[in-house]
């Protein structure tokens, strides 16, 4: 039978391993199926301590399952999971005791103040009462909502919601964080903040697998990606995909000097669209760029633009787009 949702009781819990080889979150083989719907089937991947990684997908890919399935809230047909080495099933409370879950819904009780949810989670999660006052107090600051500490959940706004959603899960100071579409409904300026209160807690030490569909911003703070189709992993990216060749953008003064350029030292070239007079090539990284602008320079040509087409984690999610169709 699955994990119904529910939070960790306070018992006492042996500490998390101290060793920084062991992963963060480890999946091996994981499947759970829903009837004849397999929505994870066979993924298996690492995710390292002190570090943040994208876990990217199209819609039913099995995303969100599989955050469910590693924070001990459902179990997998097959396959194991462990948290910090905690296997989530074998070891559940253990695990649990080491995630906090931020998913993509809020799903709490309006009519408690914030204070009073954060406090509750606390107790629930082993905090002494002042232990759990102190915690949701710097929370709330922290995540700019001390000015509704004593309001209600129903007056936040979607954005606020998930901003209380995040001191939620963080309120345990949890070792791992699984975070589904933490930056729906806020702003601009709460997804900057957002992107580096999650980069803090990865220096701190702390595994985070964030779930999102906006690629533009996790390319900017993620180190590693997962990605997922149909319940699968197609690939596992350690950050070494600008290796692989990816579409850039360059413009010169002289389109033609350009041009001519390129095709001297054996680089195959397009046309931009959009009537631009830019060109698109394949450059490997930001190092091949540098040396494409020095060598464009030393030729005689005046290079005005050199722009990756779209980030590392949106080219390679629309490659194996392509790839599927």
């Amino acid at each position: 039978m699955s994990q119904q949702f529910a939070v960790v009781p306070p018992v006492p819990l042996e500490p998390a391993p101290d060793n920084p080889d062991v992963p963060g979150i480890s999946a091996t083989e994981l499947y759970r199926a829903f009837g004849t719907v397999r929505a994870v089937d066979g993924v298996t991947f690492d995710a390292p301590q002190g570090a943040v990684t994208a876990l990217i997908g199209p819609n039913g890919s099995g995303k969100t399952t599989l955050l469910l399935i590693l924070a001990g809230l459902l179990q997998p047909d097959r396959g194991g999971a462990q948290i910090l080495g905690c296997d989530t099933v074998k070891n559940n409370l253990q695990a649990r005791s080491l995630v906090g879950w931020m998913p993509d819904s809020f799903g709490t009780w309006d009519a408690l103040t914030c204070r009073e949810i954060l406090t509750t989670f606390g107790s629930a999660y082993g905090l002494d009462k002042q232990t759990a006052t102190s915690q949701a107090k710097t929370l709330l600051d922290q995540l700019y909502l001390s000015e509704f500490s004593d309001s209600p959940a129903r007056v936040l706004s979607r954005g606020q919601k998930q901003r209380l959603g995040l001191a939620r899960a963080l309120i345990h100071d949890p070792q791992v964080l699984l975070l589904d579409e933490p930056a729906s409904g806020l702003d601009p300026r709460s997804r900057v903040e957002l992107r580096d209160t999650v980069r803090a807690l990865a220096e701190q030490g702390k595994t985070i697998l964030i779930s999102s569909h906006v690629l533009s911003e996790l390319d900017e703070f993620t180190d590693h990606a997962i990605f997922l189709s149909k319940g699968r992993t197609v690939r596992a990216d350690a950050g070494e995909s600008d290796s692989m060749g990816r579409g850039w953008r360059v413009g010169a003064l002289d389109e033609a000097a350009l041009r001519s350029f390129l095709t001297s030292i054996d680089i195959p070239w397009k046309d931009a669209p959009g009537g631009s007079g830019e060109v698109i090539v394949s450059l490997r990284g930001t190092e091949s760029a540098a040396q494409l602008v020095q060598a464009a320079v030393s030729a005689g040509v005046t290079v005005h633009t050199v722009a990756p087409l779209v980030g590392r984690l949106e080219e390679t999610y629309l490659q194996l787009d392509e790839e599927r169709r």
